[in-house]
């Protein structure tokens, strides 16, 4: 089992080393880019590269996509089952084969395996989203109320008052940068954090986001845009930047009460909504530094590979019944129904980490985009950002 586990890693490995995307200017130095012999796999994944699904736009999959998540599999799936009816065929080693029966068998488990698998990922991608959605709602709630809420104190200069507003509003924006950006550095069991064992397909894919999606890693400008100088220069001293900002929020709007801008009542109200936004920082902490179960995501992986090894040798024998040309068609069937698991596997694989900066994240970005310009109108401003569109059918 470890020794075919082992061909097929580095089988992977091997292919996936011709992936060389072109390196745009601004990415990186040009020794992580060796030159490699043009084949088809290289031809596949220029015409597939664009297709890095991060939140899929569309109302279905296309093809590509499908490709660019499973291509790899589908190749090596296509060797092994055609080894296997080659050897029978040509070499007849029928000692290879194995009963039907005990495929089926494993093939069913790893099926509900996987179906359990897949639900406990969508659960987790869909709280990840519904968090998200709560800080669009709150946000907008929270802005709306520091600009509301006026005790009319006639001791107050207006431009003092609207500034120090305008500052806790902008500050939220710069939080909203912060928390994604925190919420995107890679954890040890995420792809990108297993890249040295496993090939780096997921940091070219990432790469290809970044370069399709300039706003994706402009993180610290916006914080720079957002805030004073002074709370800039404090980022690198907080292991945890989100949180020192939503304290600073709640001192300043400790400062608007006492000054009497608000009424306590006010400041109430505005310290839930941050109590909120804590609240929502917990709970996408909690997905991001707690995986799904490894228990059960590796048993499903492994598997899985036990699974597509031995389907094809209980497939030729039942289609050799058939006759010589039975054994040919064998193939694409082993082939469909090997890749279909394995489409199954990804799909949960990748989907347990919503904030990873790869396949079917949430799109923070987008909904960054689109909480600040809200809270921008709100501020009267009149230069805002462009929101983010997908592109190609993907939205990040």
């Amino acid at each position: 089992m470890h020794f075919f586990y082992y061909i097929y890693l580095r089988l992977s490995i091997s292919i996936l080393d011709y992936y060389k995307p072109r390196k745009p200017d601004y990415l990186l130095p040009d020794k992580h880019y060796k030159t490699k012999p043009i084949t088809v796999w290289y031809l596949f994944c220029l015409y597939t590269k664009n297709t890095s699904i991060f939140m899929i736009t569309t109302k279905y999959v296309n093809y590509k996509q499908v490709l660019n998540l499973a291509g790899i599999h589908l190749v090596l799936i296509s060797i092994w089952c055609t080894l296997i009816a080659v050897f029978f065929y040509f070499f007849n080693w029928h000692w290879m084969t194995i009963p039907w029966v005990p495929v089926a068998l494993i093939g069913t488990a790893e099926a509900f395996l996987v179906g359990f698998k897949n639900n406990q990922a969508y659960d987790r991608l869909w709280e990840a989203r519904k968090i998200w959605g709560g800080i669009v709602n709150s946000s907008r709630s929270f802005a709306s109320m520091v600009y509301a809420f006026d005790t009319k104190n006639e001791g107050i200069g207006v431009f003092d008052l609207e500034d120090r507003k305008k500052r806790i509003v902008f500050r939220h924006i710069a939080w909203l940068y912060t928390f994604r950006e925190q919420l995107l550095v890679p954890t040890e069991w995420e792809h990108i954090s297993t890249e040295k064992k496993f090939g780096n397909i997921n940091l070219r894919r990432n790469r290809l986001i970044k370069a399709g999606f300039p706003d994706y890693g402009r993180a610290p400008i916006f914080l720079h845009k957002y805030l004073s100088e002074e709370e800039y220069e404090l980022k690198n001293d907080y292991k945890n930047f989100a949180t020192y900002l939503v304290s600073q929020q709640a001192k300043d709007i400790n400062e608007l009460k006492n000054m009497g801008a608000i009424t306590e009542f006010n400041q109430t109200q505005l310290q839930n909504s941050l109590n909120e936004f804590y609240n929502f920082q917990g709970q996408a902490e909690r997905i991001k530094k707690f995986p799904s179960p490894r228990q059960f995501a590796s048993t499903a992986f492994v598997f899985n590979i036990l699974f597509i090894m031995l389907l094809p040798l209980g497939l030729v024998n039942e289609f050799a019944k058939l006759g010589d040309w039975g054994i040919w068609t064998s193939i694409p069937f082993c082939i469909i129904i090997g890749w279909i698991y394995i489409i199954m596997e990804l799909v949960g694989d990748y989907s347990e980490n919503p904030f990873a900066g790869l396949m079917f994240d949430v799109p923070m970005l987008s909904i960054c985009r689109t909480i600040e310009i809200d809270l921008l109108q709100m501020s009267g401003e009149t230069d805002l950002p462009d929101p983010i569109s997908s592109k190609n059918g993907v939205l990040v």
